[in-house]
């Protein structure tokens, strides 16, 4: 390195960023998400309530309404009705779970109603 000119203060070396460092962020980052994937249906078990999709709330919530509605063979005058899964319920609301049905665990309704055995590819019905 050469001494600066009289009169110049020395510019401090450029850091260069590395790329290991970004991809092990990314890297770090992904297993944080899978993880939490893993966490949200970690058990052998998963409750669900049966929603009606047109009364979403402003909070993201849906309206839970009786399971007879998500069966397979109902044909009601209204709505569409959906089991969600693993969500929280508030009174006659549930939240921050998901329409997705999970894979490889036993879901029931909480009036008690069996969904879907757990098991590798197993396949669910609507309950009878």
């Amino acid at each position: 390195m050469t001494p600066p000119a009289k009169g110049r203060t020395p510019l401090p070396p450029k850091r260069k960023a590395s790329k290991a460092v970004r991809l092990l962020a990314v890297g770090a980052v992904g297993t944080l998400m899978i993880a939490y994937c893993a966490a949200v249906f970690d058990d052998d078990e998963v409750v669900a309530d049966c929603v009606d999709t047109t009364t979403q709330l402003a909070d993201g919530s849906y309206v839970v309404v009786d399971d007879d509605y998500c069966d397979d063979g109902y044909h009601g005058p209204r709505g569409a009705f959906l089991w969600y899964y693993g969500g929280k319920r508030v009174g006659s609301r549930v939240m921050s779970g998901t329409t997705i049905r999970p894979g490889d665990v036993t879901i029931t309704s909480r009036g008690g109603k069996e969904i879907q055995r757990g098991g590798f590819g197993g396949r669910g019905s609507g309950g009878s």
